[in-house]
């Protein structure tokens, strides 16, 4: 559930990128940060635990206009794919308003992406929250590799009600925005009921302000010419070290309160 301050009207709504390892969620993150106007967004978060590798969690509180006279912070959230970090993905899932699920189109790891979602699944379900009423946008990556899981096949197995989905090349930002701008116009008429009692309609959402430039590249454009790799800017990041997955659990229940709570410049 989002996060509302009435006293200062902001209001954060916690987006969560999930799917296996290395399917491109934190690249996701990095491109919509190079891609944004600094005004429009803020630092990425890491949270660091003691483990055999190091954790991160890639936290990035991005301005997204107005919902009513309320000032709206998107918190994108990465989540670490890898098995041995388990608790801390379960720990990312709570409280979120919405999920885009980043899967590797390498037919290779068609298994590890069902496994993925139905963690994702149990995670969700383990919370009391039902997938069936939770905003999902799919996003089906590395599209611009060989040997690729048909959009289908992915449709079939993984998203049968047919809900939004788009072909990406993160590492080229092929996909990237179009896939936080639909789930934004997913998430938001949700909140509007839940928040402030409106009946649900289609969102007319002002994202993001984008840097000026080129436009983000389109799919089909990309396979017939290669789209050039984007000049990630560099990164300001604040680290936060903690003892264990229910540290980075509280942890990211404060940054929220605390996005929340941030005063209308």
């Amino acid at each position: 559930m989002a996060f509302v301050n009435h006293a200062t009207k902001t209001l954060a709504i916690k987006v969560v990128y999930y799917g296996p390892g290395l399917s491109g969620k934190t690249t996701n993150l990095r491109y919509i940060y190079s891609r944004l106007d600094e005004n429009s967004r803020g630092e990425l978060v890491c949270l660091e635990t003691d483990t055999e590798r190091t954790l991160f969690f890639d936290l990035l509180p991005v301005k997204a206009g107005l919902i009513k006279d309320y000032k709206v912070h998107f918190q994108l959230l990465t989540v670490p794919g890898q098995v041995f970090y388990e608790a801390s993905r379960r720990s990312v899932l709570k409280g979120a308003d919405g999920i885009i699920f980043v899967a590797d189109s390498q037919a290779p790891l068609l298994d590890a992406n069902l496994e993925s979602f139905d963690e994702m699944r149990r995670y969700l379900y383990d919370y009391g929250i039902d997938l069936n009423l939770t905003p999902i946008v799919f996003q089906y990556n590395k599209r611009d590799l060989s040997n690729l899981i048909p959009v289908e096949t992915f449709n079939n197995l993984i998203n049968p009600r047919k809900l939004p989905h788009v072909e990406a090349i993160a590492i080229n930002g092929v996909g990237v925005l179009d896939s936080l701008k639909l789930m934004a116009k997913m998430v938001v008429p949700i909140i509007k009921e839940k928040v402030f009692g409106e009946p649900r309609k289609e969102a007319e959402v002002q994202l993001v302000e984008e840097k000026k430039g080129k436009k983000e590249p389109r799919p089909k454009e990309a396979k017939e010419k290669e789209a050039p790799v984007p000049e990630f800017v560099p990164l300001r990041v604040t680290k936060i070290k903690l003892k264990s997955s229910k540290d980075v659990e509280e942890e990211l229940e404060k940054l929220a309160q605390e996005f929340a709570s941030l005063k209308n410049d």
